[in-house]
């Protein structure tokens, strides 16, 4: 377990977190849920800006990336810690204007935004928007030009750097769907191209090298190759780009197979790209430009743990034990999606050694439903507590009721206190949207 002081193990041998003793939430709110840890994302909007603020003079902004958990919850939490948010669709977009997030503060990102995405952008005056490709820079320029205003934009930009991170998640290869690779000259061309549109402000750019990225090398990579890009786009075509959009995705602990992580360590995050945009806008002779960075999982994903009940318990001999839970990939699908892996405990036996090898099995239908296959745990007896680590960030967002599962309720603890923050789904939620023709009735 990666402690902290809002999760530890209580006088009762109980996972606790954020005051609460889990047991106690599971008692008021039932299981699966999802749990998250208000003071400890607080903590991390905190050491983001306090870094960009202590180190680059306040010439920055920290987004939260709506995509790891959207709620008015979460949007109201940004708000109040100073942050901006990047949201990368309509639905975003529609939850952050729901929670009053001031809209000076919001960058719309997305490979294929919708004609409708986009016009909800505009008539709310959204900072800026993230153009992808040509198709959407001429979309939003005519759009632009019916509205009779101006849009700040940033182009997506590719550096060519291939940090260690899955296959799956990895979004600055020559060959992803996002933006364009400087290394072809296909940047360049975009570039050029959205210089000559005249309802688009073009700020700079964006680039995002993937998630999960623990090297601080590969930003300091990044960050040299977008400095070197803006030096020649403003040797070339006299355009100085006054932002620059340097992404996310500082690791997270799941397992001992990560680095081990403290709050300080993602400061170091971006002390280490500040250091390199200084010393390479003083060599290439640019403007320290107004710095943008998009954390979203390292601020959610650690603060949120799930809680499951266990259920059926069936042991292969000399094979394999799986250890049924009432919940599975409808609420956490990023095990099926790339064998995510993760950390658990018995939360109601919390200081019992892990003594077996286990497979957390969902109750969906599918022979891939896990959690988590073979990792150490205590042995479990039925109507126990399993509470799975780090699940803040991309388990509710990309939940679903595969076979009419219910979407879990959240519920945000701090200092002794839980509520809910996202309600519990019904059976009547389910079917609210189904239809019944006259001609089956």
């Amino acid at each position: 377990m990666n402690c902290r002081d809002t999760l530890r193990i209580n006088a009762q041998g109980h996972l606790e977190i954020g005051g609460i003793d889990t047991v106690q939430l599971v008692k008021e709110f039932g299981t699966p849920l999802y749990v998250m840890d208000e003071e400890h994302i607080r903590k991390m909007c905190g050491i983001y800006r306090q870094t960009i603020e202590k180190e680059y003079n306040g010439n920055g902004l920290v987004l939260y990336a709506s995509k790891a958990l959207s709620c008015l919850a979460i949007y109201k939490i940004v708000e109040q810690e100073s942050l901006g948010i990047d949201v990368v669709s309509g639905g975003e977009l529609y939850t952050a204007l729901k929670a009053g997030f001031p809209t000076d503060k919001i960058y719309m990102h997305g490979n294929n935004k919708l004609v409708t995405e986009l016009q909800m952008a505009i008539e709310n005056k959204i900072a800026c928007i993230v153009v992808d490709n040509f198709t959407e820079l001429d979309i939003l320029d005519a759009l632009c030009q019916k509205y009779g205003v101006q849009q700040n934009i940033l182009l997506r930009i590719n550096p060519g750097v291939e940090a260690h991170t899955h296959q799956y998640i990895q979004t600055a290869k020559v060959d992803s769907k996002f933006g364009f690779a400087i290394s072809n000259g296909s940047a360049e061309q975009f570039t050029q191209y959205a210089l000559t549109k005249k309802n688009l402000n073009l700020q700079g750019y964006h680039c995002h090298i993937g998630s999960q990225i623990f090297e601080r090398d590969s930003f300091a990579l990044a960050t040299d190759i977008m400095l070197q890009f803006i030096a020649d786009m403003q040797k070339k075509y006299q355009f100085e780009a006054s932002v620059l959009n340097l992404g996310g995705g500082y690791g997270i602990w799941y397992t001992d197979e990560d680095v081990k992580t403290n709050i300080n360590c993602y400061a170091e995050y971006v002390k280490t790209i500040i250091t390199q945009l200084r010393k390479k806008a003083k060599e290439y002779n640019v403007k320290e430009p107004f710095l943008l960075i998009e954390p979203g999982r390292s601020i959610v994903g650690e603060a949120g743990i799930t809680l499951y009940t266990v259920g059926n318990i069936k042991e292969i001999a000399n094979l394999k034990k799986y250890i049924a839970i009432d919940g599975g990939m409808f609420d956490n699908p990023r095990y099926a999606l790339y064998q995510a892996k993760y950390t658990a405990c018995i939360a109601n036996r919390a200081n019992d050694k892990a003594t077996e090898i286990v497979s957390l099995a969902g109750k969906c239908c599918e022979s891939g439903d896990f959690i988590c296959e073979d990792i150490p745990l205590a042995k479990a007896n039925i109507g126990d507590i399993i509470a799975v680590f780090s699940t803040g960030a991309y388990n509710y967002a990309m939940s679903s009721n595969y076979n009419r599962n219910l979407v879990p309720p959240i519920v945000l603890v701090k200092k002794g206190r839980a509520a809910y923050i996202v309600k519990p789904q019904t059976f009547e939620d389910i079917i609210r949207n189904d239809v019944l023709p006259e001609y089956l009735k």
